[in-house]
């Protein structure tokens, strides 16, 4: 049974919770989509029992700080296997051009000559440009181009081997365009900034991001049978009951809002 652990689920700006992240996992292979912002991606993946070499590909949706510099420290951590030990297994990262060249950035400028070599040696880069399927864990990862307002911002889909559709979007407002992918779909993971209810939302928030009356409003006519809300604020302790009371006003199939470090079994 494949399975997503949610290691993160807030947005950019978060404290009590961390940004959203997640693995995919097939037995015993795995994605590890996006890596928040800190250390952090570190300890929550040793605290849902990963050790950095069990990581074999990492994908990064766009190049914004709450995605891309976990990855540094997993970096910093992994270098230091590679060289105290004969571990030798590759990490594929994938990303589109933005992202890649952000990494190159990010390793030039923050790692001592001897970790940037260690590094560039034990990584295979995956540029992604426009529609590409990659096998990757075990199950055929088709990324697209989301269209996203601002930074470059890839999602995927795929059919997992239970035979379930699931397609993830990033952390913008699906682009229109997109909802013919997502149509009939057995899980869709798309972001929702907090609840319609919530007041003095910045337009520049709803500009680029939902809230969860309005993503459930727009999925609401496509038939998608699991709807995964993440990206979340952090202000309320039962964000999980508020957020699904919210959602089912307007989103009459499964809504789930996970917690940090929570895992979905996909049925």
């Amino acid at each position: 049974m494949e399975k997503i652990i949610m290691l993160g689920t807030g947005h950019g700006s978060v404290i009590d919770l961390y940004n959203t992240c997640f693995l995919l996992e097939n037995g015993e292979d795995r994605l590890l989509v996006d890596t928040g912002g800190s250390i952090r991606i570190v300890e929550n993946l040793e605290k849902m029992g990963y050790k950095l070499t069990d990581i074999h590909n990492i994908f990064i949706s766009h190049c914004h700080t709450d995605h891309i510099l976990g990855l540094c420290w997993f970096f910093k951590r992994v270098s230091m296997v590679y060289y105290k030990t004969d571990y030798k297994e590759k990490i594929n990262i994938y990303g589109n051009e933005e992202v890649v060249e952000a990494i190159d950035k990010l390793i030039s400028a923050v790692f001592p000559k001897l970790l940037q070599d260690i590094i560039k040696k034990n990584t295979v880069i995956h540029v992604l440009k426009g529609e590409e399927t990659i096998d990757i864990a075990g199950e055929k990862i088709t990324f697209f181009d989301a269209w996203a307002k601002g930074n470059s911002l890839y999602g995927f889909e795929t059919v997992l081997t239970s035979g379930k559709k699931l397609v993830f979007l990033g952390d913008e407002i699906c682009n229109k365009s997109l909802y013919n992918r997502i149509k009939d779909a057995d899980y869709v993971m798309h972001e929702a900034f907090c609840m319609d209810s919530e007041e003095g939302v910045p337009q520049v928030v709803k500009e680029h991001h939902s809230t969860v009356k309005s993503v459930c409003e727009a999925m609401e006519p496509l038939n998608i049978k699991n709807l995964i809300i993440y990206h979340t604020e952090d202000s309320h302790k039962d964000k999980k009951e508020l957020y699904e009371r919210e959602a089912k006003q307007y989103f009459s199939n499964n809504v789930i809002v996970p917690n940090d470090l929570e895992i979905i079994e996909i049925k």
